[in-house]
């Protein structure tokens, strides 16, 4: 996804200019914010307002909607794996309407999330990075609508999104675990009662359409083997996003999520807390990190 966060933020957030800050910032909340209305905004990710401070884009923890301001290549891929998780594929007798009909419930998710943030609402984040082109910045976080619901629980609920992605320990000492199995429930309730986009499922279909999608990103990684990062290029894992993570020997989308989940990292042993990091993918990584706070 391409989203926008107006450069003011390093001004009117300092602490984000600094790595080393950045990687030992807590949980911050931020109450009363308000959401900005934009033309690409998704039900997953959008402009937030904290009272007197800048505006800057969120992505929510644990949740992923579904794919609707197609722009590359990039999003196509990622609008057809849905599509595929949901069991879609084939919602309709021609390609191009069972694509509209996808990206038609991405709006609607985008149009709830604006709809549940109508009134003043609070954030929780540790401001870690959600993308890693490095063009654009979006922060993870848990967004607490005006009511007291959890927006990404809502939004799966009702059939608008998957359980998926970057989860972190949140407030009220809730941890990554559970928060994690809460949604993955919610999220079986939400295709159990055929709620959202769970209501257009071919469930007779959707075994060979995960299926696909596995062989997909198996290729998709033997052919990106030359974007691995090459001798002498470094990270610092505390504060790298997915895709960054994801050029380290042997990281795949799942085990760079789970390192994000547990950021920051003082030393390289902290990995081996990370589940899919044994001794042999924690020695093939160790060349390619850096920990400044071993300096």
């Amino acid at each position: 996804m391409k989203h926008h966060i107006i450069q003011q933020i390093f001004f009117a957030l300092p602490l984000l200019a600094s790595p080393a800050l950045a990687q030992a910032k807590p949980l911050i909340t931020y109450k009363a914010c308000t959401y900005e209305k934009t033309d690409w905004a998704d039900g997953d990710s959008f402009l937030i307002k904290p009272p007197g401070e800048a505006a800057f884009t969120v992505r929510l923890y644990g949740a992923d909607c579904m794919e609707w301001h197609i722009s590359d290549e990039s999003d196509a891929r990622r609008l057809r794996e849905q599509r595929r998780y949901f069991g879609i594929t084939e919602v309709a007798p021609k390609a191009e309407d069972a694509i509209a009909i996808a990206k038609g419930f991405g709006e609607a998710a985008a149009k709830k999330t604006a709809d549940l943030l109508n009134k003043p609402f609070t954030i929780h984040t540790h401001f870690r990075k959600a993308l890693g082109d490095g063009n654009h910045e979006r922060f993870y976080a848990f967004v607490e609508c005006a009511d007291g619901s959890d927006l990404a629980a809502e939004l799966v609920k009702t059939g608008l999104a998957r359980a998926s992605g970057v989860n972190a320990d949140g407030p009220d000492e809730r941890s990554s675990e559970e928060y994690e199995k809460t949604l993955d429930d919610l999220e079986l309730q939400s295709a159990k009662r055929g709620l959202g986009i769970w209501s257009k499922t071919n469930w007779e279909k959707l075994p060979v359409e995960r299926k696909a999608q596995r062989q997909d990103d198996l290729e998709a990684n033997l052919a990106i083997g030359d974007q691995k990062l090459k001798q002498g290029e470094k990270i610092n894992p505390s504060i790298a996003a997915r895709d960054e993570l994801m050029r380290l020997p042997g990281i795949g989308e799942e085990i760079a999520n789970r390192i994000i989940e547990k950021q920051p990292f003082k030393k390289l042993e902290d990995l081996e807390k990370i589940p899919g990091i044994g001794i042999k993918k924690l020695d093939a990584i160790s060349p390619f990190l850096i920990f400044p706070s071993e300096k």
